[in-house]
């Protein structure tokens, strides 16, 4: 089916399992950004709106009801995401610091309760949906297992590279050796087999005699 037939489908799902505000929140609340983040990333990248649900509500630390725009809750429920698609009006020009507060309070206590809130600019949503795309992407890998077969080599090459990236320089095999516990042959094979996929490549010392470093080709991230 479309996403026109599936997006229909997935919102009759969720009204005729609600009633009262919980069905009044998802009628008023579900509008044009939330249809236009599964239009342009979520659909485009997954295919389908399996465990994903419109206008969740959870409780905030006061014990008021706070609706999300989507929770994303596959499998026996041990990982729960949230989504937020945030425009520059409500949350930036017209927020005071009430307000604000209130917002990061609200964050801080879903993360100790379980949740990860991710959050997403309506701009980026509507005009650069291709890197959402890819942050959703890299999110998703990150917390949820692969839905398709995959090869220990691999599983530890994407950890590599989520390595390269937190550290935010050229990565030298001491650092494969001690994220790992490897040694030092080891990390450098990883090193090679990385590099000649072309996610990284070497950084040479002096005039080129003697690889040091690696750093990451530039997008690579995209393939986690």
């Amino acid at each position: 089916m479309s996403f026109e037939e599936n997006y229909t489908a997935f919102l009759e799902h969720h009204l005729t399992r609600r009633s009262g505000e919980r069905r009044g929140r998802l009628e008023r609340g579900h509008a044009h950004a939330e249809s236009l983040f599964l239009r342009n990333v979520w659909w485009p990248l997954r295919g389908n709106f399996d465990d994903l649900h419109p206008e969740y509500e959870v409780t905030d630390w006061r014990g008021r009801s706070y609706f999300a725009d989507f929770a994303w809750l596959p499998g026996n429920g041990e990982l729960k995401l949230l989504f937020e698609i945030k425009g520059y009006a409500a949350h930036v020009r017209d927020m005071d610091r009430q307000k604000y507060c209130h917002e990061l309070n609200r964050e801080t206590f879903l993360h100790a309760m379980g949740y990860q809130v991710i959050s997403f600019a309506y701009d980026d949503v509507e005009q650069r949906p291709e890197l959402c795309i890819n942050l959703l992407r890299m999110v998703l890998s990150r917390y949820h297992p692969e839905q398709v077969p995959i090869t220990r080599g691999l599983l530890a090459e994407k950890e590599l590279i989520r390595l390269a990236v937190q550290l935010a320089r050229p990565i030298r095999p001491v650092d494969v050796e001690r994220h790992f516990e490897l040694n030092h042959k080891t990390a450098v094979q990883m090193l090679h087999k990385v590099t000649a996929k072309g996610w990284m490549r070497p950084v040479y010392r002096g005039k080129g005699e003697r690889i040091v470093k690696y750093e990451l080709v530039r997008g690579v991230a995209n393939y986690l």
